[in-house]
């Protein structure tokens, strides 16, 4: 099992900035993607952007060039750093973790937090 902790969220104005966080803990020794989604009131949840342990990049269209993810492999942690922000980008958001190998077991569940509360205001 993986278990991850989002911090970071809140109110924000249009135009600000946040850095979400998130740690992962479970007795895992590697994690193959960490990344984070979102959903909006109504919406779909949908990926916004991940990682992979060797720092490979992927964002959605809507947050190119405003977000930023990063890993801290050592420190079990992945980070969404959020610019720009627009009242659009409000939602609740949520790390996840996939390809987590325990030894020499390989789990290919997709864990998820229990996300965090981002309010863009205009």
């Amino acid at each position: 099992q993986v278990q991850l902790v989002e911090s970071g969220g809140g109110l924000v104005q249009a135009g600000g900035s946040l850095r979400l966080s998130c740690a992962a803990s479970g007795g895992f020794s590697s994690l193959n993607v960490m990344g984070w989604y979102r959903q909006a009131p109504g919406k779909q949840r949908e990926l916004v952007a991940a990682a992979t342990r060797i720092g490979t990049t992927n964002y959605a269209d809507s947050v190119k060039g405003r977000f930023t993810i990063s890993r801290d492999n050592d420190k079990k942690m992945v980070y969404l750093q959020m610019s720009s922000l627009k009242p659009e980008d409000t939602a609740v958001y949520y790390c996840t973790a996939n390809g987590a190998t325990f030894g020499g077991t390989f789990d290919n569940n997709l864990y998820w937090g229990q996300g965090t509360q981002v309010t863009v205001s205009s």
